[in-house]
């Protein structure tokens, strides 16, 4: 692999060979300061900015594809018992394979940067989105949906204004734990010179004992934390805005 160089004249590297973690265990941490942590930020605030950036519109473009695909996949069997047996059993499987493993096997096929990136958190995103759009939908009272038919509403007319809007706020929380689930792998994607603010902290992790080790690895750290958290107040806010008020708790 080769170097990919940041606007910022760092380096995004491509896999953990370029992050050599050669310091003893247990060194000091050398030159740290809570003053000296201040200024870093002030120093680097664009470059900040930029990487926060880059890691929210990933997570985003990814959680809509993901929603997109489990959503669809969820409509598709849940009244399938086979169908959504398999499917349910399939994303647990593959929410279970460790992130690094699958960013190493996606890197050959598809190089690095932004496309292994979302690949990879689309399809860790697809479980909650799944489980919770078939459980949504299959909670729909029977009453409910005979009362539908017997005022002459056919099949796409009782899912698009019945189930669906009685299986949203289930759905929204489904959306929203892929949305956390994203932005910590997110991190994890630097493995692939992939956007975000895993990049710092990857940095940190290979140069710990010198002066910005721990500088670099709290603020991608601090930042992926408040970035999760804004998210999901914001997933929470249009969970409710767009939830019948009847259906509201």
């Amino acid at each position: 692999m080769h170097n990919t160089f940041c606007a910022n004249g760092d380096t995004a590297y491509g896999d953990l060979t370029r992050y050599p973690l050669n310091v003893e265990i247990g060194a000091p941490v050398i030159g740290f300061t809570w003053d000296g942590f201040a200024a870093f930020l002030s120093r680097r605030a664009d470059d900040i900015i930029e990487l926060t950036r880059d890691h929210l519109v990933v997570v985003l473009v990814s959680v809509a594809l993901a929603t997109i695909i489990g959503v669809g996949l969820g409509i598709l069997v849940r009244d399938r018992r086979i169908a959504r047996t398999s499917v349910l059993t399939a994303a647990a499987v593959a929410i279970t394979i460790p992130s690094l493993a699958l960013l190493a096997l996606l890197s050959p096929i598809l190089g690095l940067g932004w496309l292994p990136t979302v690949v990879a958190l689309v399809f860790y995103s697809l479980l909650p989105v799944v489980r919770n759009t078939v459980v949504g939908l299959r909670e729909v009272p029977v009453s409910v949906l005979e009362s539908a038919r017997g005022m002459g509403l056919g099949p796409t007319r009782i899912l698009l204004t019945v189930q669906l809007p009685i299986a949203w706020p289930v759905i929204m929380t489904g959306i929203r734990v892929a949305a956390q689930l994203t932005v910590g792998i997110a991190a994890i994607a630097a493995y692939v010179a992939g956007p975000g603010l895993g990049e710092y902290i990857f940095k940190g992790l290979s140069s710990l004992g010198s002066k910005n080790a721990l500088n670099y690895a709290l603020t991608g750290t601090i930042a992926v934390i408040l970035l999760a958290l804004l998210l999901d107040g914001i997933l929470l806010l249009i969970s409710r805005l767009t939830t019948s008020r009847g259906l509201r708790v």
